[in-house]
């Protein structure tokens, strides 16, 4: 690891490596802060993230809730929790009249619930476009569920259509999980000016919480340049902690399970963790 003069490490973002204590533990929990995991390209890492996000903050006494906000249903799966013949997020989006917390199904992971998607929530969007203030119906659902949870995690779909806008609004902040990849920075800008919209129509107290970037292979100059000019774009607006590419995250996938529990030593389950730690003292999360 790279030191500056006065000997303190520097992290691949090339700012001072912070190691982030421990959470205190919490005296009660709710109202949730709600986070909207967002970027509109696909393959960037906001499942893996979400999952593994969601566990970390759950190990440290969180009561967390993940929002499966995405019809290809992959956060459910990676949980594995069924998504079919169960209510979904589809269901409570159509119904306004039925109770969210029939749709929660919890998971291996204590403290760690999810309400599940399967493709029937590729429909939603169309058949929401003629709803009054259909920008807000997911809003409605999650306050129903705030009280009874310290965070609830948004898994959104690789889009900037109407349910990503609904997740949007519904959220005090977003995390975009941002791929070291050329092509995966050259849409930033647009999903940024996406948040910037909702804020100013739809949601004035939405934040960025961060950009955190993903899949970083410190071995090849493409993801170390990648990563500079990201820091040199957004500066302080990019978390510290980097997740690094391996093969355990399909495998926990696979698995059904979050790779801190699939391999809790391993280096990656450690930055997961790192970024738990992160967001808390960032005040991101409680």
């Amino acid at each position: 690891m790279v030191k500056t003069k006065d000997d303190t490490p520097l992290g691949p973002t090339g700012r001072p490596y912070h190691g982030f204590p421990t959470p205190p533990a919490l005296i009660g929990h709710g109202p949730a802060r709600i986070i909207a995991l967002c970027n509109q390209k696909g393959g960037v890492g906001k499942t893996t993230t979400t999952i593994n996000l969601a566990a970390s903050l759950a190990d440290y006494g969180r009561k967390v809730l993940a929002v499966d906000f995405d019809p290809q249903g992959a956060l459910s799966a990676g949980l594995a929790i069924p998504t079919h013949d169960v209510p979904t997020i589809y269901e409570l989006l159509i119904d306004s009249r039925r109770d969210p917390h029939t749709a929660i199904v919890p998971t291996a992971v204590e403290n760690l619930d999810v309400i599940p998607a399967n493709i029937d929530l590729s429909a939603a969007e169309v058949q929401l476009v003629s709803e009054v203030a259909r920008e807000s119906i997911l809003s409605g659902v999650l306050r129903k569920l705030a009280p009874d949870y310290d965070v609830i995690l948004i898994d959104c779909q690789p889009s900037l259509g109407l349910l990503t806008v609904n997740a949007l609004t519904a959220s005090h902040g977003v995390v975009v999980p941002l791929e070291c990849e050329f092509f995966a920075l050259r849409g930033v800008a647009l999903l940024i000016e996406t948040i910037d919209k909702v804020r100013d129509r739809l949601n004035p107290s939405l934040t960025l919480d961060g950009l955190l970037a993903t899949m970083y292979d410190a071995r090849t100059l493409h993801s170390r340049e990648v990563l500079e000019r990201v820091v040199e774009a957004f500066g302080d607006d990019v978390l510290e902690t980097v997740i690094g590419r391996t093969v355990k995250f399909p495998d926990a996938s696979v698995s059904g399970v979050p790779i801190t529990e699939f391999a809790p030593g391993h280096a990656a389950a450690q930055a997961y963790r790192r970024l738990a730690r992160e967001l808390v003292a960032r005040g991101a999360v409680a």
